[in-house]
């Protein structure tokens, strides 16, 4: 027999996906050297982990906030649970199981540097199927990209249905990868930007690509005199200058992504806003129309 009975839904302002460790934190005057002996000048134990700690900043800032990632059957795993029920945050998409919770031991030098041990054991990624969503409904999602197979289909679903989407990306790694374009923001570290193109500016360049049809409505421009050199001219210059690319998306997943822009008959504009819309990107520009129309406009 079937139950006919619907699943609760829970409405939350953020949900927040990936990684839960507990941390074990010192305080120390120095790193230790080789062979070294110190002593820490303060200690404190505590969940910790990019997703779980945003959930828990949410919660203190007055927010509905819930979790989805793992924690394991074991004393840490334990102490961090009772602290995110502690702090207010939905739990029902937390998994448990038997495999050690990530513990971390972090040292902490006066000028704020640290270093860190992070121990996962045999804990792997969450399968795909592993978390249902559908139980719940939230305002915006941030992502950490530690649990890459949960994410990329959440990551769609909050594309198709317009919810506020947001990777925090520490380092590269397969997950913030998988994430990055299809996010509606990419907030990352120094660490991220060396990592994925040597320096912050190079960074901040490979991200930025131009539309195909910006390339050509700016020749149209050209040929009816509003502008004094044409469409190539103008990337060539801009990819000479900045470094500037044009965007590879293939042309039939643009065209999809424009037939929702049905707020315009302008065909340049529809096109370009699908172009921006596909990947959830920033879009500049200094149409107010599309700005007013576009989410992710900014000028």
């Amino acid at each position: 027999m079937t139950s006919n009975v619907e699943k609760p839904i829970a409405n939350v302002d953020v949900l927040c996906v990936g990684h839960a460790s507990y941390d074990l934190v010192f305080s120390v005057s120095h790193h230790p050297a080789e062979d070294e002996k110190i002593f820490a000048d303060a200690f404190l134990a505590c969940g910790g982990g990019p997703a779980a700690n945003a959930a828990v900043t949410a919660a203190r800032l007055g927010f509905t906030a819930s979790f989805a990632g793992y924690l394991g059957h074991d004393l840490y795993g334990e102490k961090h649970y009772q602290e995110l029920v502690g702090q207010g945050i939905d739990t029902h998409l937390v998994v448990r199981g038997l495999s050690p919770t990530p513990l971390s031991t972090i040292l902490v030098k006066p000028g704020g540097k640290r270093a860190l041990i992070n121990y996962k054991g045999e804990t792997q990624a969450l399968p795909a199927e592993a978390l249902d969503f559908s139980s719940i409904r939230p305002k915006a999602v941030l992502f950490d990209g530690h649990e890459p197979l949960l994410s990329v289909s959440l990551a769609q679903r909050t594309r198709r249905e317009g919810i506020p989407s947001v990777l925090d990306a520490g380092s590269v790694h397969e997950g913030t990868l998988a994430l990055m374009e299809l996010v509606d923001y990419l907030v990352c570290s120094e660490k991220f930007a060396c990592q994925l193109a040597g320096d912050e500016e190079k960074a901040l360049i490979q991200l930025a690509k131009i539309s195909p049809a910006v390339v050509l409505e700016l020749e149209y421009l050209h040929e009816i005199g509003r502008l004094a050199v044409g469409g190539n001219a103008i990337t060539q210059g801009l990819s000479a200058q900045l470094g500037l690319s044009v965007c590879d998306r293939p042309f039939a997943a643009v065209v999809e992504a424009a037939l929702d822009q049905d707020w315009t008959r302008d065909p340049f504009d529809r096109l370009i806003v699908g172009q921006a819309a596909l990947s959830g990107s920033t879009l500049l520009t200094k149409d107010q129309t599309i700005r007013s129309h576009y989410r992710n406009a900014a000028w």
